[in-house]
């Protein structure tokens, strides 16, 4: 089932995420759902937070940017439970995106490598280095378990300047491609 994912402005998306347990009621299907939801929009990962649940889940899956870059190999993946052990490398800026925030992009600058430690949906524990586009997928998606979104890296003057696009997606007044949801006011 395709879920609606939730715009900017949303508490949730403020969240620092629980962890959760094999006992989560039904996990092998929301994750179905998540994967539905990310290809549905297009997306290349998807956090639990953006459809309203605040728990430590994301998922990821790189193949459109390994189709585009032609480099390395597409990763596709859930981590349950994860956490950034290590970030380093001189940062790079790459152009981001969020389908919590549709249409705006900016500059963000992250560390081209990373240690995490996460379950997968068996719940087993993996400790991986990931490096340059995977590693900002991950990155990107950890953040949004963390509370955190891609705008918070932008300078005052950006946010001032995309202010008027952030109102209006909490508002609803997008035109977007897939379901959303939007915070009531």
């Amino acid at each position: 089932m395709i879920l609606p994912i939730v715009a900017f402005g949303f508490p949730v998306l403020r969240k620092k995420c629980e962890e959760i347990t094999p006992e989560y009621p039904e996990l092998d299907v929301l994750l179905k759902n998540m994967w539905e939801t990310m290809y549905e929009s297009n997306g290349v990962g998807l956090a639990a937070p953006q459809i309203n649940k605040a728990i430590r889940v994301f998922l990821i899956d790189t193949a459109p940017f390994i189709e585009e870059e032609e480099e390395g190999d597409a990763i596709k993946k859930v981590f349950i439970n994860a956490e950034i052990i290590e970030e380093d490398g001189e940062e790079w800026i790459f152009n981001e995106g969020c389908l919590s925030i549709p249409d705006v992009r900016e500059d963000i600058k992250r560390n081209p490598n990373i240690t995490i430690k996460y379950q997968d949906e068996n719940f087993d524990w993996y400790t991986d280095v990931f490096d340059g586009l995977t590693a900002r997928v991950i990155q990107h998606e950890y953040d949004h378990i963390e509370g955190k979104l891609f705008i918070d890296y932008i300078s005052p003057l950006r946010k001032r300047m995309i202010k008027r696009k952030l109102e209006n997606i909490s508002k609803g007044n997008i035109q977007v491609g897939y379901r959303m949801k939007f915070p009531r006011r």
